[in-house]
């Protein structure tokens, strides 16, 4: 496995662990339709959360939000519909948060979530 897939691979456990530990309940990990993935659905208190994360092993080439582009997130926007309609009766409130992890190698981890980018 590539260094980037496994960076990206700790980055979205350490998203789950986040959103966890913040009271969030895990849907679905990596949702794949023929648009695209979805790297995490949580939900909390009735509103259903579709969570890009974006991992950076250091800040060199950018914040990890920098990578979340408008064409980025009408991608979300698009693939969020397409999960809604695929689970009648789920998703009457539904956002898009963003979770920014910058993990250097051999560091703790920092986590910052954005909740209802778009």
């Amino acid at each position: 496995m590539k260094a980037k897939d496994e960076l990206g691979k700790r980055g979205e456990q350490l998203a789950v662990d986040h959103l966890v530990g913040a009271g969030y309940t895990i849907v679905e990990r990596n949702w794949r339709c023929a648009q695209g993935e979805i790297d995490i659905v949580d939900e909390r208190d009735g509103t259903v959360a579709f969570v890009e994360v974006k991992t950076r092993s250091g800040l060199r080439y950018g914040h990890p939000f920098d990578a979340i582009t408008v064409a980025k997130l009408a991608r979300l926007r698009r693939l969020s519909a397409a999960w809604c309609e695929s689970r009648p009766g789920r998703g009457q409130l539904i956002r898009i948060d963003a979770i920014g992890v910058v993990a250097p190698p051999g560091r703790p981890a920092t986590i910052e979530h954005l909740e209802g980018i778009f």
